[in-house]
Parts: structure tokens; C-alpha cells; sequence
């Protein structure tokens, strides 16, 4: 509804610019803005997929200058993601893989687009899936 209101009073909205975010700036169960990543070599592997015989997983290392974290491609997504690739994920969101480990992906209102090469070497040594989370409850102790 706003769409027609804004067509019909000659208003339309000017797109906003996309923020990009660091690898070493994820957080767990935080959706992201734009993130671009380089895909490292030799790094991607397929996985067994129960949900359908046609549906494709692949995991991928990708990274920038802060470093890297396991993106799970899937179906179309898998074509997208070359060895050695830079890619630009929109609207990349955080997975909590097994309630401990991050994982980034790209669902169906995200973009995975492939652009020139990055101009910047990719830190590997900060490996952001391998660090592992836990749930903590807190209780209220403000309140008496």
C-alpha cells in the first residue's frame, strides 16, 4: 500500500546505499548487512541432502581481510561460488550450525553476486566457524 500511495503522489523513495561488514564483525544470530568476501581455493565440499534428491548443499570458506567463515551455498547458490572467486553476499544472515558454530548464508530475499577480483589478501588465520558459542540463560537479579 505504501508503494501505490508513494506512485500515485509522484514520491518514490531513494534506495539505500548498502553498509558492508567485516568478517572479524559477525556476531552470533545477527543479520547482516552486505558482506564482500573472497572464496579460497580448494576449500568447498558438497554435502548429502535429505530434504530433496534435487536440492544442493555446499559448504565454502570465504573471507576478507579479517577473516574467514564456512558459507553454506545451496542449490543455484553452489554454481555461483568458483574456486577463487569474489563474491558479494546481500543480505547475508548468521546460522548457528549445531547451536555452537557460526555459518553465514544467504536465503531467499538475500543475493549472491560475483564481481572483479578483491584487492585484498584474505586472512585465514581467523576462522570465525571455529570458534564455538553456548547459550547462556541469565536470570533478572535487578528486580527484588
Amino acid at each position: 500500500m505504501a508503494t501505490a500511495t508513494a506512485a500515485a503522489t509522484g514520491q518514490v523513495n531513494a534506495k539505500r546505499k548498502p553498509v558492508f561488514v567485516k568478517v572479524e564483525d559477525l556476531k552470533p544470530v545477527v543479520e547482516t548487512t552486505p558482506v564482500k568476501t573472497s572464496k579460497r581455493p580448494n576449500r568447498a565440499r558438497a554435502l548429502l541432502s535429505r530434504p530433496s534428491p534435487r536440492a544442493r548443499i555446499a559448504e565454502c570458506v570465504v573471507g576478507d581481510e579479517t577473516g574467514t567463515i564456512i558459507f553454506t551455498a545451496r542449490n543455484e547458490q553452489v554454481d555461483l561460488m568458483k574456486q577463487g572467486a569474489t563474491v558479494i553476499l546481500r543480505n547475508a544472515k548468521i546460522v548457528m550450525f549445531k547451536r555452537t558454530t557460526m555459518r553465514l548464508a544467504v536465503d531467499k530475499w538475500g543475493r549472491i553476486e560475483v564481481t572483479e577480483p578483491a584487492k585484498f589478501a584474505v586472512k585465514e588465520d581467523n576462522n570465525l566457524s571455529l570458534v564455538e558459542y553456548e547459550l547462556v540463560t541469565v536470570s533478572d537479579q535487578g528486580t527484588n
